[in-house]
């Protein structure tokens, strides 16, 4: 595996048949006893909401299944093996938005969760510039390196952080609460008013903080407070991570707030490596729901959810057409795949589907994972042989030094229907960090790489195009780290289409549905479905994407209390 040389395609590096080890295997059903058992509750799909909704419904002692197309549990939190001995967090890669009441009611870490929390969280290197920002949680760490750039933002920012910090805290009683709709009990409504209560008082009710940063274009803000443009380039990608936006677009400071109220272990907007990989999370989680008396099936895909007299009352297996009945039924999937792939029209009130049609799903992200022999030397910040620096346990941000970058890149993207000629790219390296990830002295690497629109010119990618894409991500890397594209072992590539293809995200969105102002809170599809007996367990509901849990617990208990 050393001395990897380029064959005649990046993306023929990966054995097309290899299916490594799953550790989920055992808590997995056979597929027969689906149909010898009744159950109170189904649930399509076992991303970690769909998990997470059976684990609390079979806690409070109801029968629930969970029902799998792949062959494997996690949906986006997943961890694959795709070359022996590299474990790959193939979708999502990092956990700080999993709440942390939900990790202590199904006791996940009982059930084997473990992380990583990293330290420092951010490295900007600059191509043609010996200096490079460093950010952490170490104030008087950050200042110095802020004041390579400017001594005014070193001055400021800690009081910025300050601000940023008081409005997640303040957030987050507005993203845990269940939004009210026409179907909510008046109790949930009643929480749901206490919650917006907590966040004006965590806000000292100054709400036109909270309106200026979640409705402002996020370059308004950070031109408010700084000078710099490196500094305001690694905190503009929380605004548009994943989403199809640009800092310049009104809206993106919420997507900030989305990203930056979680943390772990009490380090506020820290992110961690799950050990294992990302698919740790749904494994915990499963075995927390297979003790709770839970039963999970894979590579059983659902063709429809059926309703009668007006109420959701089962499922149709695809492969022998097979119907699986229970009073309730919770959706995983996406609200486009639950409400128009799965279900008739004529089963669904005209304005809601109506509505539903309306979705936005349009998606800037190319995740592409590495297997590589020896990490990243970079330019700017050479290391000691195998031995990690500072800047290889952060999030890495390459080709995106000033917001007018990430703008172009957006603009290219959004005008062109092409993928960006000048991509932005936020490389992590979780092996230095977890052993368990990849042989001695290889690593695994992921880029998670905007902007690309899920067609190309109005058309499906080809191989080809793939590749060029693939190839100007590994020459802007080059440019900042030179020996890399010598370093690299295997590809695996996932555009958009491909995310939709395997993952089942529709369009690709890792948020089930584009994070813009008309899409948030009771702007997204609710719990409940306007069909008794059906719910929607997944990102597409409020708040939206991330690796949360906050719509698999809702939705669980909005059909405990129906």
């Amino acid at each position: 595996m050393k001395n990897f040389k380029r064959s005649s395609s990046w993306l023929t590096t990966l054995p097309k048949k290899f299916q490594g080890a799953n550790p989920a295997k055992a808590l997995i059903s056979a597929p027969e006893e689906l149909k010898n058992k009744r159950y109170d509750a189904l649930v399509v799909g076992a991303g970690h909401n769909g998990l997470i909704a059976a684990t609390y419904l079979a806690k409070k002692g109801k029968k629930v299944a969970v029902i799998e197309k792949r062959h494997m549990i996690g949906g986006a939190a997943v961890t694959e093996e795709l070359l022996p001995g590299f474990h790959f967090s193939r979708a999502s890669y990092l956990m700080a938005l999993l709440r942390p009441e939900i990790i202590k009611e199904l006791d996940l870490v009982k059930h084997g969760l473990k992380w990583f929390v990293r330290e420092p969280h951010a490295f900007t290197p600059l191509r043609n510039d010996k200096r490079f920002l460093l950010l952490g949680s170490d104030a008087k760490a950050n200042r110095d390196s802020i004041a390579q750039f400017s001594q005014k933002d070193a001055k400021v920012y800690d009081q910025y952080n300050a601000e940023m910090e008081k409005l997640a805290d303040a957030i987050t009683h507005l993203m845990t609460a269940m939004p009210p709709d026409e179907r909510s009990h008046f109790v949930e409504n009643f929480n749901t008013g206490k919650q917006m209560f907590n966040m004006g008082k965590e806000l000292d009710w100054n709400f036109s903080l909270l309106h200026k940063v979640a409705t402002a274009p996020m370059s308004k803000i950070l031109d408010q407070w700084f000078e710099s443009e490196p500094l305001k380039a690694c905190l503009a990608t929380d605004a548009v991570i994943g989403a199809m936006l640009s800092p310049h677009t009104p809206g993106s400071g919420y997507v900030l707030l989305h990203h930056v109220m979680g943390g772990v272990e009490g380090h506020k907007g820290a992110w961690a490596y799950v050990e294992g990989g990302m698919g740790g999370v749904s494994l915990a989680i499963a075995k927390a729901l297979k003790e709770a008396g839970g039963d999970i099936y894979t590579e059983t895909p659902v063709s429809s959810i059926n309703v009668a007299n007006g109420k959701a009352h089962s499922l149709t297996l695809e492969a022998d057409g097979a119907t699986i009945s229970a009073s309730t039924i919770l959706a995983n999937t996406t609200p486009k795949v639950t409400y128009e792939h799965l279900m008739k029209e004529s089963d669904l009130p005209a304005g809601f589907l109506s509505d539903i049609k309306g979705i936005d799903y349009s998606s800037p992200v190319t995740k592409v994972n590495l297997a590589v022999d020896q990490l990243p030397t970079f330019k700017c910040a050479p290391h000691s042989g195998s031995t990690p620096g500072p800047h290889h346990f952060t999030t890495i941000h390459m080709n995106c030094e000033s917001m007018a970058d990430i703008d172009r890149a957006y603009t290219e993207c959004a005008t062109t229907g092409r993928p960006s000629d000048n991509p932005i790219i936020e490389m992590t390296i979780p092996s230095v960090l977890d052993k368990t990830l990849a042989p001695d002295g290889s690593h695994t690497i992921g880029l998670f790489t905007q902007y690309s629109p899920i067609t190309f010119e109005g058309k499906k990618w080809t191989a080809e195009q793939k590749e060029a894409y693939t190839d100007k991500l590994f020459n802007v890397i080059e440019d900042y780290a030179p020996g890399f594209k010598s370093s690299i072992l295997g590809v695996d590539v996932l555009t958009p289409q491909d995310i939709e293809d395997q993952i089942g995200l529709t369009g690709g969105n890792i948020f089930h549905g584009a994070m813009g102002l008309d899409q948030l809170f009771i702007g997204r599809p609710g719990y409940r479905s306007p069909i008794p007996g059906l719910y929607l367990c997944g990102s597409g509901s409020h708040p939206g994407g991330g690796v949360m849990g906050i719509p698999g617990k809702h939705a669980a208990l909005a059909a405990l209390s129906d």
